[in-house]
């Protein structure tokens, strides 16, 4: 760590409550919409010292921060970085070091999704998958490790999802990264036991996105229903308490994870999913 980074991390020590965020630095992956927006939303109401992570446009970017000094009064930190060349990873983590001296909090949020028959499903979207779903995760996971470790602190939280917990046909990109991302949760969890640096993932079930609004909008349109006897209808079919999960009920998951109350819950792939995995 470097005699600034070292500086500036001792400036921003979180509180003296052990159950504060506040001053935490945490760096949320796919922040800009969707779940990595409400956890980032999350964190800040929190007092968490954010970097937020995505795609953006420079001016996007810009304005997404804007909102967030608005908001909570701090402006965060924005990386841009495509999560699917390892090399940009660890020079976005080495500045993050550089310029912070640690992380607190890493969600690993970023994910994509394709569904198309095993024989039918293209190269490069299983390629894609691989590297943004699971692989980015390990090389966030490990270049954060090491300044975790001097602090003896961290709270690691991986956004799996049931499709790591069952499978489905015509998602075996997805199933397969999410368990593997909940097989990496576990080993890195056990590696960091003896620790204060938790590994945890997250498993939702079936959230109300823009993707799933079109499937009820075809679904209503083709069957002449009204939208709230279509989202019924495809709720029935997925989840059994016959509501979405939120974005914002994930994001409090996330909080949970980071309290002291889960110092020793370790490992687990917690589902969030109405029922779904009970069955």
């Amino acid at each position: 760590m470097t005699d600034s980074a070292l500086r500036y991390s001792e400036s921003r020590q979180p509180d003296d409550k052990p159950d504060s965020l506040s001053g935490r630095l945490a760096l949320v992956t796919g922040s800009t919409s969707g779940i990595g927006l409400a956890v980032a939303r999350a964190l800040a109401r929190q007092g968490s010292r954010l970097i937020l992570h995505g795609l953006d446009s420079p001016a996007q970017a810009a304005a997404l921060c804007d909102q967030f000094e608005n908001t909570y009064g701090r402006r965060p930190d924005y990386r841009l970085c495509d999560l699917r060349d390892p090399e940009r990873i660890e020079r976005m983590m080495a500045d993050v070091h550089a310029r912070y001296g640690a992380l607190d909090i890493l969600v690993n949020n970023a994910g994509i999704q394709h569904v198309s028959p095993i024989a039918e499903f293209p190269i490069q979207a299983w390629n894609d998958m691989l590297a943004i779903n699971l692989s980015a995760s390990f090389h966030t996971i490990r270049t954060a490790v090491p300044a975790m470790r001097q602090r003896n602190w961290g709270r690691i939280i991986n956004m799996a999802s049931i499709s790591g917990l069952r499978g489905r046909a015509g998602k075996s990109g997805y199933n397969a990264t999410k368990h593997g991302l909940i097989g990496l949760t576990k080993s890195v969890a056990l590696e960091l036991a003896p620790t204060a640096i938790t590994c945890n993932a997250i498993c939702p079930g079936w959230v109300h996105t823009p993707l799933v609004q079109r499937q009820i909008d075809a679904l209503a349109a083709r069957e002449g229903l009204d939208a709230e006897t279509a989202t019924q209808r495809l709720l029935g079919l997925r989840q059994p308490s016959g509501r979405f999960v939120t974005v914002e009920q994930i994001a409090e998951l996330v909080l949970f994870f980071c309290s002291p109350a889960t110092s020793e819950v370790r490992g687990v792939a917690w589902a969030m999913d109405g029922g779904t995995t009970a069955q």
